[in-house]
């Protein structure tokens, strides 16, 4: 339900703050994967260092072969080295990373269940799945690859720099590392350009995924008035601009990239031109100029990832803002009840309620006022726009609702814990949706751990086990996306019985009986009104048929209570409701069907 708090029951928190929980957490495991890092990277600045000895050993005509032997068992060592500590490295930091991203998106998807249906309602469900993946997924590289990537890189460029230092001397270094501090400033200067468009690439990712999403639910609509043409071409827009936006990104890249390899021909062009008189000159031997080199190309892999850095921070740093603001978002209704637990038989009083939906300035509820005793049936009835789904969201308190309006047990609705509320009604809305999972499943979704014979017995009670035994599997069969598998009726049938293996204290049917013919609904009714006994049941309904025998039956009719009282009250007094019954009569007469009013 709309305002349900978190599984942890903690304060909402940004992403930003989520981070620094989770580094403090597992501060010793990324200490640790640092450290291991750090050796990784030093033991790895030894190999040019080795291989300049090995040289300057095999340059004379009688050398010493177990110097050499000696020196490759050095090589062999640092390999093993460098092995051990990237292992342990990689499982330390790499791990934390999908741990990280395993905890983004469950927090995400928590606060995803926290928030109240406006929220959604301003929303497009592919906007919200690109954040689940691609943004979690940026933040993931950047505290995983990204980091390591940093560290790494500015370790083995410390230490390489200090060995060419060591080798050659400082002013041969200085030459060759002369086009290192325009790539940085280029790169940097680029990043802004980078997060930009990368902001560009997840906007269109998420509209490219709420188009697709929208026309796999709504096929059979696009396919009855033929668009499959229509929609094709918006989609190859989309396309198109996703592909647009991703090219861009290319783009940056590739020019980062070949910029950076340009200035790194001109250091070794330098470095090959000045150390190459040096040797011959003997201001060096050969071995160290070798080691130069080597330490030079072990710089070249750094600073290359300079640029994929920067890009992978800064798609992380702008889908950490995106992140931010749906963590920092609060659910409209606050789940301050203190109210824990109801009783098996609530009543439910309706006090002048009005009620408007965020945003509007017309209530769509006036002075309602209407009292349902506890183990009693209330009957709605109304034309279309009347306000009779309003009226179940306001009792279902999925928006937020006046003090006083509405009591339940006695309580005042704001003061019941949420998690409490909802563990105390069961609803079958207008709109009925079943999950991909097997029928068993879907009628016991939301009850502990109910046996194949309560499952059965509900699908009985509900007049469809004999249609869910005709189904391949029988209730093992497992139903497509929304029941697709299964017919209007089958699927409220369903739902019913979803709700009413539960045996919830209130049970709310929101007009959950429009599509089965009225001789499945009596047989439903007949059960309700049996199982039901001594437990508050709310039926809203386009048909006189369903709410009939209910004991009290209010009639609404532009947000206000027109008519209330049982139906033979209502018949007499020849009001709406007798217009209402009058004329369902006749259409049933002339086999014109009774739902005038769907």
């Amino acid at each position: 339900m709309g305002g349900a708090t978190a599984r942890s029951g903690k304060p909402l928190r940004s992403g930003v703050r989520m981070l620094v929980v989770f580094m403090r957490t597992h501060w010793i495991s990324y200490a640790c994967g640092v450290a291991f890092m750090l050796l990784a990277s030093y033991v790895q600045t030894l190999f040019p260092k080795v291989l300049g000895r090995i040289i300057d050993l095999m340059k004379t005509p009688r050398f010493d072969e177990r110097a050499v032997y000696a020196q490759l068992a050095w090589i062999l060592c640092i390999a093993a080295g460098v092995f051990a500590f990237t292992l342990l490295w990689r499982n330390l930091i790499i791990g934390n990373a999908r741990k990280l991203e395993y905890h983004l998106r469950d927090s995400l998807f928590d606060q995803f269940q926290r928030l109240s249906p406006e929220f959604y309602n301003s929303r497009k469900t592919g906007d919200l799945i690109a954040y689940a993946i691609n943004d979690i997924n940026a933040v993931r590289m950047t505290f995983g690859p990204a980091l390591s990537m940093s560290i790494n890189g500015i370790v083995v460029c410390v230490i390489s720099v200090a060995m060419m230092i060591r080798s050659v001397d400082w002013q041969l270094t200085a030459l060759a590392l002369i086009p290192m501090p325009l790539m940085v400033w280029i790169m940097m200067h680029i990043g802004g350009r980078v997060r930009k468009r990368f902001r560009t690439v997840q906007e269109t990712f998420s509209a490219i995924s709420d188009r697709v999403n929208e026309n796999i639910n709504g096929i059979r609509v696009i396919k009855a008035y033929a668009q499959e043409d229509g929609e094709v071409r918006r989609f190859e827009s989309l396309n198109q601009q996703m592909m647009d936006s991703n090219m861009g990104m290319v783009h940056i890249s590739a020019y980062l990239s070949s910029l950076i390899e340009l200035c790194f021909t001109v250091s070794f062009a330098m470095n090959l031109a000045i150390g190459g008189r040096m040797v011959l000159d003997g201001s060096i031997s050969l071995g160290n100029f070798v080691a130069f080199n080597g330490y030079l190309a072990m710089i070249l892999a750094p600073v290359l990832n300079i640029g994929r850095v920067i890009t992978i921070v800064q798609r992380g740093m702008a889908s950490l803002a995106r992140l931010d603001g749906i963590f920092d978002v609060k659910p409209a209704i606050e789940n301050i009840g203190t109210v824990r637990e109801l009783p098996e038989q609530c009543s439910v009083e309706l006090h002048n309620l009005t009620f408007a939906y965020p945003g509007a300035n017309v209530p769509t509820l006036r002075d309602i006022s209407v009292s349902v005793p506890a183990g009693t049936t209330l009957g709605v009835i109304g034309a279309t726009g009347s306000g009779k789904s309003t009226l179940v969201a306001a009792l279902l308190h999925l928006y937020n609702v006046e003090r006083g309006g509405i009591r339940i047990a006695g309580h005042d609705i704001n003061d019941i814990e949420i998690g409490t509320l909802c563990d105390a009604m069961g609803v079958v809305p207008q709109d009925v949706f079943l999950f991909s999972a097997s029928v068993s499943d879907n009628i016991a979704f939301f009850s502990s751990n109910p046996d194949q014979a309560q499952i059965e017995a509900m699908a009985e009670a509900c007049n469809v086990k004999d249609d869910i035994d005709a189904l391949p599997q029988g209730f093992d069969t497992v139903l497509g996306e929304r029941g697709v598998n299964l017919s209007g009726g089958q699927k409220q049938r369903i739902a019913i019985a979803r709700a009413l293996i539960r045996q919830p204290s209130i049970l709310i049917l929101d007009d959950a009986l429009s599509a089965v013919d009225t001789v499945t609904e009596a047989a439903i009714l007949q059960h309700l009104r049996h199982e039901r006994q001594g437990r508050t049941t709310i039926i809203v309904s386009n048909r006189i048929s369903s709410i009939r025998d209910a004991d009290d039956i209010i009639v609404m009719d532009g947000g206000r209570i027109a008519e209330h009282g049982t139906h033979e009250e209502l018949v007499g007094k020849g009001g709406e409701y007798r217009d209402i019954v009058e004329y369902q009569l006749q259409h049933e007469r002339n086999g014109a069907g009774n739902d005038w009013l769907a």
